[in-house]
């Protein structure tokens, strides 16, 4: 198996520890890592890589994404409502098999680029993302939306039943792709349906995620009925180590304590959820709680960005803001949400997440050559506060390099682009009748 030595970085193991490697190395061979430490290395290997005194740190893990949805970016952000005025209506009129799977090859590049190197995706024709993560070399965990209208790839309710279980054959042993349960949420899926699905995910021992606490329509319908999501998807059997619910803005202290003895797990997504003004999650009360949590970038319609970076900067300057506590969240904590938080909120702890021997070898290493990153005398303090996607200039995934140079490798991506564009041009007529509110 092929040994590649990165060397001369400032190496965060992000491990128990958090140990920092000065002038640190880490070796991989084959997929996984098999060492790491500081100095000269002295063993043999097949390649190195000198990175040039940057960070070297695990590849982050986005815990919720609809990476296909780059043709909605920057279409109606500040429309109130905008899911039910136009964008599902968008989606069951235009969204093509052919413009996920470019959409896809597109915000998969994005991602690598930002240093991404696991994503967890709900989206539709989702065969289409497994088949642009096997292409582009990323770990994906992806799961057909499910959903109690029809849509773009089933005119029947529901239909995304048997697309997710046909995706469970189809990726069966797959190097790259995760396949999971997704439906959309608590109130646009009957409870028989979210029943049906936890099943689902139980007997195939994967995640099941949802949008869950994010809406206030959502709230409301379940305060009718003296309820909120959390215990409604308590009462009907969801809340245990399978759930990965993404938002969860509005919860209370037992909302906290019911996914905490669960075992359930949060996706917190403070870009797109702040952009549309719906609030801030309590996460110091999860932290506290011990409730597992990772960073999520949304779709590129939501939070406009696919980038981890975005989310680090975002989470410290509204937790601190909204907490009244410049204290709280120190850099490196948020680091360790964006990296092996987002594997132990996905039950992959022990696979990802961290630079340590054994370790599946996804890597990242951030240049800290530019203006705005001079000096570093705090290296998380770089990333949260300083560093942004143009700044990578390396990924790795289970040790083969995606991404040198700020360039994405074995990948036209302006190809990419034109396909994008070319298969967006029937999807731009559609959404000219909208243009009044986009």
């Amino acid at each position: 198996m092929k040994k590649t030595l990165i060397e001369h970085a400032t190496v965060l193991t992000m491990d128990e520890e958090r140990r920092v490697l000065q002038d640190g190395y880490v070796l991989t061979e084959g997929a996984r890592i098999a060492a790491a430490g500081e100095g000269a290395f002295s063993g043999e290997c097949d390649a190195r890589v000198d990175a040039q005194g940057g960070i070297l740190l695990p590849g982050f893990v986005n815990t919720h994404a609809h990476a296909s949805m780059v043709p909605f970016r920057t279409m109606g952000d500040d429309c109130p409502d905008r899911l039910r005025r136009f964008l599902f209506p968008l989606e069951n009129e235009a969204m093509t098999r052919e413009l996920v799977y470019w959409g896809a090859m597109f915000g998969i590049c994005e991602m690598l680029l930002s240093g991404i190197t696991t994503f967890v995706d709900m989206y539709y024709f989702e065969e289409e993302v497994g088949r642009a993560c096997e292409e582009l070399g990323i770990q994906g965990y992806l799961g057909e939306s499910v959903i109690g209208q029809p849509t773009c790839d089933s005119p029947e309710p529901y239909g995304g039943v048997e697309i997710a279980g046909q995706m469970f054959e189809r990726f069966a042993g797959s190097r790259w792709v995760h396949p999971i349960v997704a439906v959309h949420g608590t109130t646009t899926c009957s409870p028989e349906a979210l029943c049906q699905a936890h099943e689902m995910a139980v007997r195939r021992d994967t995640l099941l995620t949802l949008h869950a606490c994010e809406m206030d329509y959502e709230m409301e319908h379940f305060a009718r009925q003296g309820e909120t999501p959390v215990s409604f998807m308590q009462r009907i059997g969801m809340v245990d180590r399978h759930l990965l619910a993404a938002h969860c803005i509005h919860m209370n202290q037992q909302d906290i304590a019911i996914l905490r003895e669960g075992g359930a797990s949060v996706a917190h997504c403070i870009g797109s959820n702040t952009k549309a003004g719906k609030g801030v999650a309590p996460v110091a009360q999860l932290a506290r709680a011990g409730v597992p949590y990772g960073l999520g970038t949304d779709g590129p319609s939501s939070g406009n960005t696919l980038s981890m970076f975005d989310q680090m900067r975002l989470f410290a300057t509204f937790h601190k803001t909204v907490n009244h506590d410049r204290s709280l969240f120190p850099a490196a904590q948020i680091v360790s949400a964006a990296t092996r938080g987002g594997a132990r909120a996905l039950g992959a702890q022990g696979e990802f997440g961290q630079i340590v021997p054994g370790m599946r070898a996804d890597l990242v290493v951030v240049s800290t050559q530019a203006a705005h990153l001079f000096p570093v005398y705090n290296p998380y303090s770089a990333l949260v506060y300083g560093a942004n996607s143009s700044d990578v200039d390396l990924v790795m995934t289970a040790g083969e390099i995606r991404v040198h140079g700020g360039r994405v490798l074995g990948a036209d991506l302006e190809r990419i682009r034109a396909k994008l564009t070319e298969h967006m041009a029937p999807f731009m007529q559609s959404a000219a009748k909208y243009a009044d509110i986009i």
